[in-house]
């Protein structure tokens, strides 16, 4: 397993999110990182590298999945949170404000506060100081893994944060800036492969993901995930949203109740899985969550460290050149374990 790791992730730490009616310290910190980097050296499974991307290449590589506008507002967020008042410097950036359905979307306010709530969808998600410098380092970390599978490597990890499967081609939130998955599928589309799957693991549904790819034919999305009706995001990842338009019939969610176990929760995996091998997928990207363990604080699923190296020879039997890309799991001291048995169970 070829791992990219991103040495800027700690530029991104946010001090505080809005969790259930108030303010909290961040779930999504530099440590998760840095368990699971301890854990693949601990291991000895495959070659650590950092990312190799022209700067050049990865703002071409991001204006094939974010718009222009946006791209704009996350690099200079912070500079203009610094320019309202020099004393913001010692706080994070969060929204206030947001448009509701028959609200213009298309008319950029003047307003930063505004412009915000524009581009995102929830309170949880800080921006800081180096939160682009972060969250570029580690789209160029996915796109280096995907460039490696392209040119014959079995399988590669991007491992980074913040994570992206729920950032938008226009906005972000859930701990997400850039979707690192996207960029991942889209460089092996780039590279050649008429048809890539996006297999989302992750306990919370990849909305940005998912909407990014809803209206294509040539990228599958396929989600396990937490029953919307219950679980964040909420407003997307029911069984019943199938894409549109050219993409109609290529995206498949499999939401499962809170409490689910791993028989359950596998049966999910195995049916995703049947949906890739019919689409016949010549690459697969997966957006490794470990946030279904038992222990983890803001999931509700109960797959047990052991049980993720089935998960790996699961994913292997799909026999694909895979990319990995790291997202949740917020049970900090289990992270590294759960993450590194997928891999070491793909491996194996």
């Amino acid at each position: 397993m070829l791992t990219f790791h991103n040495p800027l992730h700690h530029l991104h730490q946010g001090r505080q999110e809005m969790f259930r009616g108030r303010l909290v310290p961040c779930h999504e910190t530099a440590a998760r990182l840095d368990h699971v980097l301890a854990e693949l050296k601990r291991r000895e499974l495959g070659a650590l590298q950092e990312p190799q991307v022209s700067a050049d290449e990865l703002s071409a590589a991001l204006a094939r999945i974010h718009s222009p506008r946006y791209l704009h507002f996350i690099e200079h967020a912070w500079s203009e949170w610094i320019a309202l008042d020099p004393a913001n410097a010692a706080l994070d950036a969060l929204p206030s404000v947001w448009p509701a359905p028959g609200m213009r979307f298309d008319v950029l306010p003047d307003n930063f506060s505004a412009r915000m709530g524009l581009f995102s969808f929830d309170a949880g998600t800080p921006l800081t100081a180096g939160s682009w410098v972060a969250a570029r380092a580690g789209a160029a970390c996915a796109v280096s893994a995907a460039r490696a599978v392209a040119a014959g490597t079995r399988s590669a990890f991007a491992l980074s944060r913040p994570p992206g499967h729920h950032a938008g081609a226009d906005f972000f939130g859930g701990y997400c800036l850039l979707n690192n998955a996207a960029l991942a599928a889209q460089a092996l589309r780039d590279s050649g492969h008429a048809r890539v799957a996006v297999l989302d693991v992750d306990y919370h549904h990849g909305n940005g993901t998912q909407a990014i790819f809803y209206e294509r034919a040539d990228v599958l999305t396929v989600s396990v995930h937490g029953d919307p009706r219950t679980e964040y995001p909420f407003f997307l990842g029911h069984a019943d949203e199938r894409g549109a338009g050219a993409g109609s019939g290529f995206n498949h969610n499999l939401p499962l109740p809170r409490g689910t176990g791993f028989t359950r929760w596998r049966e999910a995996l195995q049916a995703g899985l049947e949906s890739i091998r019919q689409f016949g997928a010549q690459a697969l990207v997966v957006s490794l969550g470990v946030d279904t363990f038992e222990g983890d604080p803001i999931s509700g699923f109960q797959l047990r460290s052991a049980d993720y190296l089935d998960v790996g020879r699961d994913i292997a039997s799909a026999k694909l050149p895979t990319v990995f890309v790291f997202e949740g799991g917020y049970a900090v001291a289990e992270v590294g374990t759960n993450t590194v048995n997928v891999l070491q169970g793909f491996e194996g």
